[in-house]
Parts: structure tokens; C-alpha cells; sequence
């Protein structure tokens, strides 16, 4: 079954004063599906999400989401639209208590709704649940991760981009949050961008992935063809 393309980003480039960061870069992601990002530090990642969720103009090219073109709308705007953001170091409101925090996800969101999201929130966070009256701040790393994760789906959005969300982690907890990603998918049928440092993470949760290098897309596939494609295995799963 072929899906309708519900991201749709094309030859965008970005300028951070004369320093081109996007050179042009194009990719798709069609409903209910995960796409990967991948690329060292400095190749353009987090330039994509904050251009894609409006936090960074697009000096040329079209993004559109949902059949709307986005690429000048405000950042209140696209997250009306169903767009949600897991910046890269988590940014959780640190003296909220975690449900507060996850109330703050909810904000732009009318009903009933908040207590049925709450509760699916803690069916994939139990751990959430047991620190619900906790300060934010003085959760470990991981469990921060999940808050920024949960605060994220309590939006109601179509799309999550998530950043980087394995770093400085455990081991264990990368699986955890690896497995949740792709439960949230498959259960929610919520669609992910995913920006990892971790390559065999980010191709193992995802159905199609990105290289980018130096602001450029040089490589794109599905994620399980990339897993056994040479060039990827040397340069970036340490093979």
C-alpha cells in the first residue's frame, strides 16, 4: 500500500549568515512512517528539524505538510498544524513537576482527551507515572528523555521529530526508547523523524533513511538495505 506523502520537504537551503548549512536538501516521509536523518555532527540534522518546525527560515526551496506548505508559517502555526519537536538535550521545564510538564504538551488542546493521552502516556512511561509529582529537573537523563518523548505525543501531533534522543544515555536505556519510538508508530500511527548520532538505532526503527553530509543528501533507501550497503557499515556503524 503506497501512503500519502505527509512531509514533503524540497531543495530547501539555509544560511546561518553566509555559511550555507542546506545545500538543497529533499526528502519525504509518507504517513505512519519513520524516516531516519543520519550524518556526523555538523552535517546539517538539527538544521533540517528547526527549518521543518519553523524555528529557521528556509532561504530557498518549499516545505509542505499535510498538503499545506508550511515553509512561512510561524512555529505556533505548524505545531497547530500536528507538528511536534524533541529538541536535542531534552529542554524539559525543570522545576514543573512531570505531570506538569506533560500538561504543558497539551496546551494547544481542547476536551476531555488530556486524561486518556495522560494514561497512554504512562503506559509507555511507567516509570513517569511513579515520579508524576516529581520536579522535572531531578529525573536521571533517560527519564527526561521520556518526559520530552511524552510531553511530545500529549500534542495530538500527526508528526515527531525527535533529536538525538539516544544521547548520553545507557545502553539500556537506548533499546528502551528505541523500542518505545517504534511502538508509538506502529500503535499510534503517529509519523517520526528521527535525527540519531546512533546509526544502528536510527536504521533499525526506521523504514527509509537520509545521509546527509555537509548539508547535503549523498545516500537514501530503505533503512534495511543502508544497514548492509558498505559505504554506511564503514562510515558509519564503525565496521
Amino acid at each position: 500500500m503506497h501512503n500519502d506523502i505527509l512531509l514533503d520537504v524540497k531543495d530547501v537551503r539555509v544560511y546561518y549568515g553566509k555559511v550555507e548549512a542546506l545545500k538543497g536538501v529533499s526528502m519525504k516521509l509518507e504517513e505512519g512512517r519513520v524516516i531516519a536523518l543520519v550524518g556526523n555532527n555538523g552535517a546539517g540534522k538539527t538544521t533540517v528539524l528547526r527549518t521543518i518546525s519553523g524555528l529557521k527560515r528556509a532561504t530557498s526551496g518549499e516545505i509542505w505538510f499535510g498538503g499545506q506548505r508550511i515553509d512561512r508559517a510561524s512555529p505556533q502555526e505548524i505545531v497547530g498544524l500536528g507538528v511536534a519537536h524533541v529538541p536535542e538535550g531534552r529542554r524539559v521545564f525543570p522545576y514543573m513537576t512531570v505531570y506538569e510538564n506533560l500538561k504543558m504538551g497539551a496546551y494547544t488542546r481542547k476536551g476531555t482527551q488530556l486524561k486518556k493521552d495522560l494514561d497512554r502516556v504512562y503506559d509507555y512511561f511507567p516509570r513517569l507515572k511513579e515520579r508524576t509529582r516529581q520536579q522535572a529537573g531531578k529525573l536521571s537523563g533517560g527519564e527526561q528523555q521520556m518526559l520530552a518523548i511524552g510531553r511530545a505525543l500529549m500534542t495530538g501531533a500527526r508528526l515527531i521529530m525527535m533529536d538525538e534522543p539516544s544521547m548520553g544515555l545507557s545502553p539500556v536505556m537506548v533499546s528502551t526508547i528505541g523500542k518505545v519510538i517504534g511502538d508509538i508508530n506502529q500503535e499510534e500511527g503517529v509519523s517520526i523523524v528521527l535525527v540519531e548520532q546512533n546509526t544502528r538505532v536510527a536504521l533499525k526503527v526506521s523504514q527509509r533513511a537520509y545521509i546527509l553530509e555537509k548539508g547535503r543528501i549523498t545516500l537514501e533507501g530503505d533503512s534495511n538495505d543502508l544497514i548492509n550497503d558498505e559505504r554506511v557499515k564503514q562510515a558509519y556503524l564503525g565496521a
